[in-house]
């Protein structure tokens, strides 16, 4: 679902910008409303015009395309909330148990002597 709606956004992005650019220009832009190409009083910020289809059409792939933004951003939101390392410190630590369920002894690991008696002390010498 999410790569179909993702292709769907793709399509409609270069559709929107091909309609974009078929569209002829409007007029002077900014310079047109100080003075510039037209300054008669109902252009001050630019005539009313009937929508044509390009523009009808632009506007409806810039909505789709924030539409379809904004639901694929919600899918692609983590569902869970990330933890911290901190929180992992602060819990307290659980004593390992000496004795495995079963009754049967740890496992040692590879690089521990095998054997568990006290390794011999020497006095310290004078």
């Amino acid at each position: 679902m999410y790569t179909l709606l993702l292709t769907i956004l793709i399509l409609d992005a270069l559709l929107l910008g091909v309609v974009i650019l078929l569209q002829a220009g409007k007029g002077g832009g900014l310079a047109a409303s100080f003075g510039g190409a037209s300054s008669s009083s109902d252009s001050f910020m630019g005539t009313r015009q009937a929508g044509n289809l390009l523009t009808k059409l632009s506007w409806w792939c810039g909505g789709i395309f924030l539409v379809l933004a904004f639901i694929l951003q919600l899918m692609s939101a983590r569902s869970a909330v990330p933890t911290s390392v901190l929180d992992r410190l602060s819990a307290p630590a659980a004593a390992p148990s000496p004795v495995a369920p079963g009754g049967a002894a740890p496992a040692l690991p590879l690089d521990a002597p095998a054997t568990t008696e006290p390794a011999p002390t020497t006095p310290p010498s004078n």
